[in-house]
């Protein structure tokens, strides 16, 4: 799938990128009915929508991870990271702005290739059934992060023509639940293989559909529906890597046991990622030990003093996970200058995968693994009042890292330390800020950080306001005017 990626760079797939409301399929000599005829072409098609996820995911920490209360940025010239982190976002946001653009991109090819396919002869388009599966599997992603981050959003589901995307009010998140994200998922599941073999290794499969079905339930508190469709996913196969380390050792392969889906990158093709120098501090002799050789590191998504006082001492993750130092070849511990402007005071190792040209490391972002099917899994059973069984799949995270097992707790003791243990082993890696919301904690939580009450969803981006000029349509958010 990586390698797929890369043979898309350069075409433009009959898209165009505009400044309009939406991305929109532009006027040309040539019709894209013509266009879209063989196997391969629908095949291309559904790659470059993934080449839009990875713009995308380069970012999505910035959503997942900085507003939460276990990582800051330290670095006051991160404008935009800054603004985020101390609960001062606005619609003028570069990320703002790119998101919206990137996920309407991503949802006007998938439904491009949905009103197109359906007419397509299986004899020609040989694996027609899987295309459909990705197509909806791409837009109910994208809708499901949608809805997290902007709340009430324009719900479209087929090719429109400029005049029509002017004319696409906010939907409510229900009717988008009810409508796209769930029945998407639900054929998704249907249609998807549970593997691929080779070079398709990387695209969604029947398992990652599934799981992310679990979690879309979850966030719109189906409980029941979620632990039961997050129990089939428990039957598929999957199980934890033995070592917790090597989720994060970027010499082995990231597709294993654990794997279920992430955006993928690949160094030395012009796909790779920008994790390694995002979360590494700016100091030289740190990067010379950990191999970063090339580039500038920007210092950002630092752990809290409080999340690595939170982990148990004896638990693997918090070195993984949270650093203030490195212990050289003498074993004399060397730590972060205290004093440094250019450097964060703390560190993630999650992401070194060092690489020859800049922002092209071969670490993926890791959308759903399995260790996070078993914390939301503990979650919906606890929520339906099977405590004990929750704590089960609960015990199953912590017996990795080897934690002693949690049992006699009350439904309230498991629902906190399930979301203690999420942030144990899923911090920088996109959740917390959407547990926290999930789980109606955030005002809560956060409110001595800043928060304010209309923040549990970001602002629209003011050019998108702008465009449709009109607030009956389009209104912003509440507390954002």
């Amino acid at each position: 799938m990586k390698k797929l990626l890369f043979f898309l760079t350069g075409i433009t797939l009959f898209f165009v990128s505009c400044k309009d409301f939406i991305e929109l399929k532009p006027e040309s000599t040539v019709s894209v009915e013509d266009v879209y005829k063989t196997d391969k072409d629908f095949k291309d098609a559904i790659t470059g929508a993934y080449n839009t996820l990875q713009s995308q995911y380069l970012n999505f920490w910035k959503f997942g991870d900085l507003p939460g209360n276990d990582i800051r940025e330290d670095i006051p010239n991160q404008f935009e990271n800054v603004a985020i982190d101390q609960f001062n976002a606005h619609s003028r946001l570069d990320v703002i702005t790119n998101s919206w653009r990137n996920y309407y991109t991503m949802i006007n090819r998938a439904n491009v290739i949905l009103s197109l396919i359906e007419s397509a002869d299986e004899t020609v388009v040989t694996n027609k059934v899987r295309y459909i599966g990705e197509a909806k599997f791409l837009r109910a992603f994208a809708y499901f992060d949608l809805v997290r981050i902007f709340g009430d959003v324009p719900m479209v589901t087929e090719p429109v023509t400029v005049e029509e995307a002017y004319t696409k009010g906010r939907e409510q998140v229900d009717v988008i639940y009810s409508q796209i994200i769930i029945p998407d998922l639900l054929d998704a599941e249907a249609r998807l293989p549970n593997s691929y073999p080779g070079a398709d290794v990387g695209r969604p499969t029947a398992g990652a559909a599934k799981a992310l079905l679990g979690k879309a339930y979850l966030t719109h508190h189906d409980f029941v529906d979620a632990a039961s469709k997050l129990m089939e996913v428990t039957e598929m196969g999957y199980a934890l890597l033995p070592n917790y380390t090597d989720l994060f050792d970027y010499s082995k392969d990231e597709h294993h046991s654990e794997y279920i889906f992430d955006v993928e990158y690949e160094e030395g093709m012009n796909e790779g990622s920008n994790f390694a120098l995002q979360f590494f501090p700016y100091v030289v002799s740190f990067m010379e030990h950990f191999g970063i050789t090339s580039g500038t590191p920007s210092n950002s998504g630092a752990p809290t003093e409080t999340l690595y006082e939170a982990f148990d001492p004896q638990d693997i993750r918090r070195s993984v996970t949270v650093n203030y130092g490195f212990t050289d070849e003498n074993g004399v511990f060397v730590p972060l200058p205290s004093q440094s402007v250019q450097a964060s005071k703390s560190f993630t190792t999650k992401y070194i995968a060092p690489s020859v040209i800049p922002n092209d490391s071969r670490a993926n972002w890791k959308v759903i693994r399995y260790a996070d099917v078993l914390l939301m899994l503990a979650e919906a059973l606890n929520e339906n009042g099977e405590t004990n069984q929750a704590l089960s799949y609960l015990n199953r995270v912590r017996d990795r890292v080897h934690l002693n097992a949690y049992s006699g707790l009350s439904q309230e003791e498991v629902r906190d330390r399930i979301s203690l243990e999420r942030r144990f082993e899923l911090t920088l890696e996109g959740h917390r800020w959407f547990d926290l919301v999930r789980t109606g904690k955030a005002l809560e939580v956060l409110q001595p950080l800043g928060m304010r009450a209309h923040m549990t969803v970001f602002p629209l981006p003011l050019s998108q306001v702008q465009i449709v000029n009109d607030p009956n349509v389009l209104p912003q958010n509440p507390g954002y005017d």
